[in-house]
């Protein structure tokens, strides 16, 4: 079992720095991991197409890199079954989507730690890509393993946050962060991420969460955009996406190109994301 560099660093309460994929060519992964910026990637599978044989590769990809983990963003439906087959193949950590309650956050968090009287979970052992197939499955390093899965889940819907307090008393949740998308669209602002009702709900969750020890993450498209959140206590960022950086170079070249007067560039469209988190 390779050791969880995001673990690792939580457990020594040191920052943690990430960046998000979409795309499930395992290439991406190697392209940041040559770059050595980041501690981990976050595969979007949310957002992404993704397969089984998809998720293996992107755990090959990361086994490259000793300094490199990884986590998967995972989708309310079918979880249970998203966020084991990630970890198995190499993906250590997961975020969870859409967790309205507590008991949602327990849910989460059991589905995900080893089937032991200590852990209480409902993950089984399996003969799958994290063991080497058929060398460990069910061992020590293995339940151990598990256990050392960071889990975060997205505080994104209204009941999340009127429940924020008794969600953050859950034990062995790691991680929360913040989703102005979806929670402007669950309390009828529609399009309304970056409106100041929902920047202070932001600032609630990462106030209460610094309260209760547990580590608020932050996205961002660039960390020129960090220091706010460095001046309240955030340590943990996840930064940028590949879809996003393709995006904007094609705008970039789109303005240069009518600055220069080669051509007009019509039809384009701006990207819709507010300045932190989706």
């Amino acid at each position: 079992m390779r050791p969880n560099r995001l673990r690792e660093l939580l457990n020594a309460d040191k920052g943690t720095l990430g960046t998000h994929v979409c795309s499930p060519w395992p290439g991406i992964i190697e392209i940041v991991g040559h770059a050595g910026v980041f501690d981990y990637i976050e595969y979007v599978g949310e957002y992404s197409p993704w397969s089984l044989e998809g998720m293996e590769n992107i755990g090959r990809a990361i086994d490259l890199f000793p300094n490199l983990s990884a986590m998967m963003k995972v989708e309310e439906q079918s979880r249970g079954l998203i966020a084991q087959r990630a970890i198995d193949a190499g993906i250590q950590n997961v975020l969870f989507t859409d967790v309205r309650s507590a008991d949602d956050v327990r849910e989460c968090i059991r589905l995900v730690r080893p089937e032991t009287p200590e852990a209480g979970g409902v993950h089984g052992a399996g003969m799958r890509r994290v063991v080497g197939y058929v060398l460990g499955g069910g061992s020590t390093d293995w339940v151990q393993a598990m256990n050392d899965v960071v889990i975060a889940v997205m505080i994104e819907k209204k009941p999340a946050m009127e429940n924020l307090d008794e969600i953050l008393a859950v034990p062995g949740l790691d991680m929360v962060q913040f989703g102005p998308s979806d929670y402007s669209v669950s309390i009828g602002m529609p399009g309304g991420g970056g409106s100041p009702a929902v920047q202070e709900a932001h600032r609630t969750m990462i106030r209460k969460a610094l309260a209760a020890g547990v580590r608020p993450r932050v996205e961002l498209g660039s960390f020129a955009q960090a220091q706010p959140y460095l001046d309240m206590g955030v340590r943990d960022f996840c930064v940028g996406w590949d879809i996003g950086t393709i995006f904007r170079w094609c705008r970039e070249q789109g303005d240069l190109i009518e600055q220069l007067g080669l051509r007009k560039v019509e039809g384009g469209a701006e990207m819709n994301y507010p300045a932190a988190g989706r």
